[in-house]
């Protein structure tokens, strides 16, 4: 097999496979997990007492969705915890959005990150998801804040998106331990499972 490594991603596609929006996936551990996505950090040897998050781009009807986990090396209790609260802190997320009809990305967004602060983290990152088929990078060139779960936000997510289709979203939990500079992330569809 001819295989290539896409810059940064540190996985392995056959070449000749990459479509365009297809971003394969990412690994990250240590110091680089409490990184936004979007930078591209140098290579990182995976340490024995580590977090690794593992952050697959796959493809739904041509349009680029995320499925990321994250999970631990050793016996460290505080990194523990938090790969423990990644889901806990997503199922709060997706909770809220099923309890209100017309709930805003904002509001969502908001939601999200009491759930974090109450569980001990932070939440990274000015968003906690988007629309699938946005730029997994925020901040993309013409790409509007109503395309994200995040402050700037005001439409209701639940709505019909240009050609006529239902908006399907993203929940992007991404919490950080901002005094031992290590970080996680648990993403999935909001909306379709």
């Amino acid at each position: 097999m001819n295989a290539r490594r896409p810059t940064g991603s540190g996985c392995w596609r056959e070449s000749g496979s990459v479509r365009p929006h297809d971003r394969g996936c990412l690994v990250r551990s240590g110091r680089h997990t409490t990184l936004p996505y979007g930078e591209e950090p140098p290579d990182l040897v995976i340490g024995l007492d580590d977090v690794v998050v593992i952050d697959l781009g796959p493809l739904l009807a041509a349009s680029e969705t995320d499925f990321a986990r994250t999970v631990v090396l050793g016996d460290d209790p505080v990194r523990k915890r938090l790969c423990e609260d990644l889901p806990e802190v997503f199922a709060a997320g997706r909770e809220a959005f099923h309890a209100e009809a017309d709930i805003t990305g904002s509001q969502l967004h908001s939601k999200v990150k009491a759930h974090a602060a109450k569980a001990g983290w932070a939440l990274s990152g000015w968003h906690a998801g988007r629309l699938v088929g946005a730029p997994s990078a925020a901040n993309a060139p013409g790409t509007p804040a109503d395309a994200y779960v995040g402050p700037g936000n005001d439409r209701p997510l639940r709505r019909t998106v240009q050609g006529g289709w239902r908006a399907h979203w993203i929940l992007e939990i991404h919490l950080i331990d901002e005094h031992h500079g290590f970080g996680g992330s648990y993403k999935q569809l909001l909306d379709l499972v």
